[in-house]
């Protein structure tokens, strides 16, 4: 039982999606609604509002991180020490994919992932967000990077702590953040994929028209 409410509360705690909220607070259009449709914080960014794109991506992250290290707290256990702080990584990361908050629409979990991965173990985190830095330097696209950091994570796991509980639970959120990363992925296969900072088409004015 209490495994299951650990687990839930993570699920819980990562359905809260930065974006959407910070964007209702901003008195910004929903991220849902343009760009790219995810709200993330590559997305918000094209708002032009970095500040909120900064929150979100703090936000996201942070989320991911707060999850796991609640579990740990409850349940005395590392991310080493048994299944269930493990569980509470992929379900905060399920959580942000499918949020129950948002009718189920979240975003890609790139940010929510590296707070994870750095709960988990900060050597982890830190290879994982080493390797999406230098794609993203590189290339400037931001689906690249976090597609490659997917990859790379899983033998960075195997290769710290072998085939302890936490692998499988990285190699799922890779594979969930691959699948979400599927329409980039043919666009990059295209030679259509976007880098940050080109420009996109604008988001719609506010409903209201008191969007700042």
């Amino acid at each position: 039982m209490q495994s299951a409410l650990v687990v839930l509360g993570a699920y819980l705690i990562g359905s809260v999606s930065f974006g959407i909220v910070l964007s209702r607070l901003a008195g910004m259009p929903d991220p849902r609604s343009y760009g790219s449709g995810n709200p993330g914080a590559t997305n918000v960014l094209r708002s032009g509002r970095k500040l909120v794109a900064a929150l979100t991506l703090l936000g996201d992250g942070g989320k991911g991180w707060l999850a796991v290290v609640l579990a740990q707290l409850w349940t005395g256990q590392s991310a080493l020490g048994g299944l269930v702080v493990p569980l509470a990584g992929v379900a905060v990361f399920l959580g942000h994919l499918f949020p129950v908050f948002h009718r189920f629409a979240g975003g890609k979990g790139v940010a929510t992932a590296a707070g994870v991965l750095l709960a988990f173990n900060v050597w982890l985190g830190l290879a994982t967000l080493a390797t999406w830095a230098a794609m993203f330097a590189f290339f400037r696209i931001s689906s690249l990077a976090g597609l490659v950091a997917a990859v790379f994570a899983p033998f960075y796991t195997f290769w710290l702590f072998g085939l302890q509980p936490v692998f499988p639970a990285v190699v799922a959120i890779a594979v969930l953040m691959a699948w979400r990363h599927k329409d980039n992925l043919r666009r990059l296969l295209s030679g259509a994929e976007r880098r940050v900072g080109d420009k996109a088409s604008p988001p719609p004015p506010d409903p209201s028209g008191d969007a700042p």
